[in-house]
């Protein structure tokens, strides 16, 4: 076996069991073991198929959420940030904005588990939603890390379990998506990534599954405690990787 395919299989599997629990985190998760031995640009084209693979994997389970009207401005939103993120791929160094984003979840998501869980945040409107997707398109494309900003947007938003994660996992299908066909058009993507993205798929399916029937046993204050204690956890681990 090739020496990287090990740490790719075992990065997909423990991403793809994350990504089914919270909707979400198969870039925070993937990229904090790829990153020590894949080359970057492999790492984040596998990030991103692999999340999407995740994502359709559990769509069944979790379909009935989603919303298209909540859903579009995040999906418009993430549409025009993408191919902006993807550009600055080889222009900007992504570690500072990983480092960025960190920060801002390691402060933010404890403060908000302190809070009433009840809490809820209705002002700036599909405006406001299209601007978390904006953010997420944009990260997607520079990091494939597209799953943070509009999950705590939504849930600051008060949204049920099932109404957040339906809603975000339309909005990741639709960024992934655009975001490995920008690849593929500017030669990111490449027939030599072939045996990796396929390990990738294969690794993270049944974990995926498992993952997501873990999802369906939660309350919706139960899924909004993990997933700030998730995005908290998350933010250590893009400022652990940023900074080393």
């Amino acid at each position: 076996m090739d020496s990287t395919l090990l740490p790719i299989i075992a990065g997909a599997a423990l991403a793809g069991f994350a990504q089914g629990v919270s909707g979400f985190a198969f870039a925070l998760v993937s990229l904090s073991i790829w990153a020590w031995g894949i080359e970057p640009t492999l790492a984040v084209v596998l990030t991103v198929f692999g999340s999407l693979v995740g994502q359709l994997v559990t769509l069944p389970f979790v379909w009935r959420g989603f919303d298209l009207k909540r859903a579009l401005p995040f999906i418009v939103g993430g549409l025009v940030g993408i191919p902006i993120g993807a550009a600055l791929l080889n222009a900007v160094d992504p570690q500072l904005f990983k480092l960025a984003l960190g920060i801002f979840l390691v402060v933010y998501c404890p403060m908000m588990l302190l809070l009433d869980v009840d809490r809820s945040m209705q002002w700036g409107g599909r405006l406001a939603d299209a601007a978390a997707g904006w953010a997420g398109g944009f990260l997607g494309g520079l990091a494939g890390i597209s799953g943070p900003v509009p999950t705590l947007w939504t849930t600051l938003r008060g949204w049920s379990k099932d109404e957040q994660r339906g809603v975000l996992q339309g909005f990741n299908i639709a960024m992934h998506s655009a975001t490995l066909t920008v690849y593929a058009l500017s030669g990111t993507l490449r027939a030599d990534m072939a045996v990796p993205l396929v390990a990738t798929g294969i690794a993270l399916i049944p974990f995926a599954i498992l993952g997501v029937l873990i999802f369906k046993r939660l309350t919706t204050i139960a899924f909004r405690r993990l997933v700030l204690m998730v995005l908290s956890v998350s933010g250590v681990v893009l400022i652990w990787g940023a900074v080393m």
